[in-house]
């Protein structure tokens, strides 16, 4: 669960709700599953923002293989709303870049991981509580 959760909050395309909704239906423990996949996709999150930090935008776009039009899409987001658009680092297609775009535009390292950690969190426990 945590490998699959880590692969997805990269720019992998990669889905880990559908593996903790397996995993689930198989009995296994719920506590347990929350853990692995919210600490596997802030470690997720984590190696974006650093890979934002440490190399940019031209790097990541190039490197990452991100399109430039998502990048952007994000960047605009990022710069509208600011720090607080990582509120929405939980949600498909658009969470991955703007962890990205976090460590580009060098957000505080602790304001990230808190809010990052805080929603990634709450939406496994949402899938958990409604899929239980």
């Amino acid at each position: 669960m945590c490998l699959s959760a880590f692969l997805a909050a990269t720019i992998l395309p990669f889905s880990s709700e559908i593996v903790l909704v397996t995993l689930l239906s198989t009995g296994a423990n719920e506590a347990y599953l929350l853990v692995a996949a919210s600490v596997g996709n802030v470690l997720g999150a984590l190696v974006n923002y650093v890979l934002g930090w440490r190399y940019g935008e031209t790097f990541v776009l190039s490197w990452l293989g991100i399109k430039p039009r998502t990048f952007l899409r994000a960047q605009q987001m990022f710069k509208q709303w600011g720090k607080w658009s990582l509120l929405l680092c939980w949600v498909p297609i658009i969470g991955d870049p703007l962890t990205l775009m976090g460590g580009v535009l060098r957000t505080q390292f602790w304001f990230f991981l808190s809010v990052v950690a805080c929603t990634k969190t709450l939406r496994y426990g949402v899938i958990v509580y409604y899929f239980y």
